[in-house]
Protein backbone atom coordinates (compact mmCIF):
# COMPACT_ATOMS: atom_id res chain seq x y z
CA UNK A 1 0.00 0.00 0.00
CA UNK A 2 2.85 2.37 0.79
CA UNK A 3 4.39 1.78 -2.68
CA UNK A 4 1.11 2.81 -4.31
CA UNK A 5 1.28 6.27 -2.67
CA UNK A 6 4.91 6.63 -3.71
CA UNK A 7 4.11 5.82 -7.37
CA UNK A 8 1.23 8.30 -7.37
CA UNK A 9 3.53 11.05 -6.00
CA UNK A 10 6.21 10.27 -8.59
CA UNK A 11 3.64 10.25 -11.41
CA UNK A 12 2.16 13.58 -10.35
CA UNK A 13 5.64 15.12 -10.06
CA UNK A 14 6.62 13.95 -13.55
CA UNK A 15 3.34 15.23 -15.02
CA UNK A 16 3.81 18.63 -13.34
CA UNK A 17 7.40 18.87 -14.60
CA UNK A 18 6.29 18.04 -18.14
CA UNK A 19 3.54 20.68 -17.97
CA UNK A 20 6.00 23.36 -16.74
CA UNK A 21 8.46 22.41 -19.49
CA UNK A 22 5.87 22.66 -22.26
CA UNK A 23 4.54 25.97 -20.93
CA UNK A 24 8.04 27.43 -20.78
CA UNK A 25 8.86 26.16 -24.26
CA UNK A 26 5.68 27.63 -25.74
CA UNK A 27 6.10 31.08 -24.14
CA UNK A 28 9.85 31.24 -24.72
CA UNK A 29 9.74 30.66 -28.49
CA UNK A 30 10.44 33.79 -30.53
CA UNK A 31 7.66 34.97 -32.80
CA UNK A 32 8.50 34.14 -36.39
CA UNK A 33 7.33 37.55 -37.57
CA UNK A 34 9.79 39.54 -35.41
CA UNK A 35 12.81 41.24 -36.96
CA UNK A 36 16.13 39.42 -36.41
CA UNK A 37 18.31 40.65 -33.54
CA UNK A 38 21.19 42.87 -34.68
CA UNK A 39 24.68 41.39 -34.47
CA UNK A 40 27.01 42.47 -31.67
CA UNK A 41 28.84 45.67 -32.61
CA UNK A 42 32.59 45.89 -32.89
CA UNK A 43 34.34 47.28 -29.83
CA UNK A 44 35.14 50.98 -29.78
CA UNK A 45 38.70 52.09 -29.12
CA UNK A 46 38.99 53.70 -25.71
CA UNK A 47 41.86 55.27 -23.84
CA UNK A 48 42.77 53.92 -20.39
CA UNK A 49 41.69 57.22 -18.84
CA UNK A 50 39.10 59.52 -20.36
CA UNK A 51 38.73 62.96 -18.84
CA UNK A 52 35.51 64.68 -19.93
CA UNK A 53 35.16 68.45 -20.09
CA UNK A 54 34.32 68.86 -16.40
CA UNK A 55 37.62 67.24 -15.39
CA UNK A 56 35.93 64.13 -14.01
CA UNK A 57 37.60 60.76 -14.50
CA UNK A 58 35.39 58.35 -16.39
CA UNK A 59 36.91 55.17 -14.95
CA UNK A 60 34.03 52.83 -15.74
CA UNK A 61 33.21 53.55 -19.40
CA UNK A 62 36.50 55.29 -20.41
CA UNK A 63 34.61 57.53 -22.86
CA UNK A 64 32.80 54.70 -24.64
CA UNK A 65 29.08 55.32 -25.24
CA UNK A 66 26.75 53.15 -23.17
CA UNK A 67 25.38 51.29 -26.22
CA UNK A 68 28.90 50.31 -27.42
CA UNK A 69 31.51 47.91 -26.10
CA UNK A 70 35.02 49.22 -25.53
CA UNK A 71 38.40 47.53 -25.75
CA UNK A 72 39.94 46.86 -22.35
CA UNK A 73 42.93 49.02 -21.42
CA UNK A 74 46.34 47.38 -21.89
CA UNK A 75 47.65 45.29 -19.02
CA UNK A 76 50.27 47.03 -16.90
CA UNK A 77 53.73 45.44 -16.86
CA UNK A 78 55.26 44.32 -13.57
CA UNK A 79 58.37 46.29 -12.69
CA UNK A 80 61.23 44.10 -11.58
CA UNK A 81 63.76 46.79 -10.61
CA UNK A 82 64.06 45.86 -6.91
CA UNK A 83 63.69 49.54 -5.98
CA UNK A 84 61.49 50.50 -3.04
CA UNK A 85 58.76 52.99 -3.84
CA UNK A 86 57.65 55.74 -1.52
CA UNK A 87 54.26 55.14 0.03
CA UNK A 88 51.26 56.92 -1.45
CA UNK A 89 49.29 57.33 1.80
CA UNK A 90 49.78 56.82 5.55
CA UNK A 91 49.92 53.20 6.71
CA UNK A 92 50.07 51.90 3.11
CA UNK A 93 51.48 48.37 2.94
CA UNK A 94 54.75 48.47 1.00
CA UNK A 95 54.51 47.40 -2.64
CA UNK A 96 56.48 44.40 -3.86
CA UNK A 97 59.44 45.63 -5.98
CA UNK A 98 59.95 42.36 -7.86
CA UNK A 99 57.97 39.83 -9.87
CA UNK A 100 56.20 37.13 -7.87
CA UNK A 101 54.97 34.94 -10.73
CA UNK A 102 54.96 31.32 -9.64
CA UNK A 103 55.29 32.09 -5.93
CA UNK A 104 53.40 29.52 -3.90
CA UNK A 105 51.40 31.07 -1.09
CA UNK A 106 48.85 28.65 0.27
CA UNK A 107 48.04 27.12 3.63
CA UNK A 108 51.00 24.73 3.39
CA UNK A 109 53.72 27.02 2.05
CA UNK A 110 54.58 30.72 1.83
CA UNK A 111 57.37 31.45 -0.68
CA UNK A 112 57.66 35.08 0.50
CA UNK A 113 58.87 33.96 3.91
CA UNK A 114 61.95 32.25 2.41
CA UNK A 115 63.55 35.70 2.06
CA UNK A 116 61.47 37.97 4.28
CA UNK A 117 61.32 35.89 7.49
CA UNK A 118 63.23 37.66 10.24
CA UNK A 119 65.74 34.79 10.42
CA UNK A 120 66.57 34.90 6.66
CA UNK A 121 66.24 38.61 5.84
CA UNK A 122 69.92 39.48 6.35
CA UNK A 123 71.06 36.51 4.27
CA UNK A 124 68.87 37.47 1.30
CA UNK A 125 69.23 41.26 1.83
CA UNK A 126 65.45 41.55 1.98
CA UNK A 127 63.46 43.71 4.38
CA UNK A 128 62.09 41.56 7.19
CA UNK A 129 58.36 41.52 7.76
CA UNK A 130 57.17 43.85 10.49
CA UNK A 131 56.83 42.56 14.03
CA UNK A 132 53.11 43.31 13.73
CA UNK A 133 52.88 40.31 11.38
CA UNK A 134 53.84 38.07 14.32
CA UNK A 135 51.05 39.33 16.59
CA UNK A 136 47.67 37.71 17.03
CA UNK A 137 44.42 39.63 17.42
CA UNK A 138 45.04 39.97 21.17
CA UNK A 139 48.48 41.59 20.56
CA UNK A 140 50.28 38.48 21.81
CA UNK A 141 53.53 37.70 19.94
CA UNK A 142 53.74 34.37 18.13
CA UNK A 143 56.77 32.33 17.07
CA UNK A 144 55.61 32.31 13.43
CA UNK A 145 53.65 34.62 11.16
CA UNK A 146 50.11 35.23 12.37
CA UNK A 147 47.47 33.35 10.34
CA UNK A 148 45.68 36.63 9.63
CA UNK A 149 48.90 38.06 8.10
CA UNK A 150 50.00 34.88 6.30
CA UNK A 151 48.62 35.60 2.81
CA UNK A 152 50.85 38.47 1.68
CA UNK A 153 48.84 39.44 -1.42
CA UNK A 154 45.90 40.46 0.73
CA UNK A 155 47.71 43.75 1.34
CA UNK A 156 50.90 43.85 -0.72
CA UNK A 157 50.81 44.22 -4.52
CA UNK A 158 53.52 44.18 -7.17
CA UNK A 159 54.72 47.47 -8.65
CA UNK A 160 53.57 48.10 -12.21
CA UNK A 161 54.01 50.78 -14.84
CA UNK A 162 50.30 51.65 -14.72
CA UNK A 163 49.59 55.37 -15.08
CA UNK A 164 48.68 57.34 -11.99
CA UNK A 165 44.97 58.17 -12.21
CA UNK A 166 44.75 60.68 -9.36
CA UNK A 167 47.38 63.22 -8.34
CA UNK A 168 48.72 62.74 -4.83
CA UNK A 169 50.54 65.27 -2.60
CA UNK A 170 51.20 62.83 0.28
CA UNK A 171 54.59 63.20 1.97
CA UNK A 172 55.84 60.61 4.42
CA UNK A 173 57.07 61.67 7.85
CA UNK A 174 60.77 61.42 6.89
CA UNK A 175 60.40 63.94 4.06
CA UNK A 176 58.35 66.27 6.26
CA UNK A 177 60.96 66.22 9.03
CA UNK A 178 63.92 66.64 6.66
CA UNK A 179 62.52 69.69 4.82
CA UNK A 180 63.27 73.14 6.26
CA UNK A 181 60.37 74.82 8.01
CA UNK A 182 58.35 77.23 5.88
CA UNK A 183 58.77 80.91 6.66
CA UNK A 184 55.81 82.48 8.41
CA UNK A 185 54.44 85.66 6.88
Amino acid sequence: MQNKHLWIAVGLTVALMALVFVAGWMTGRPDRHEAPVAAVSTPVDARAVFVPGAGQIDALRRGVPVDKEGHPPPMAHVENADLRRARAYPMQPPTIPHAIDGYQVDRNSNRCMLCHARANAATFQAPPVSVTHYMDRDDQFLATISPRRYFCNQCHVVQTDAPVLVANQFRDIDSVLSSPPAAKE
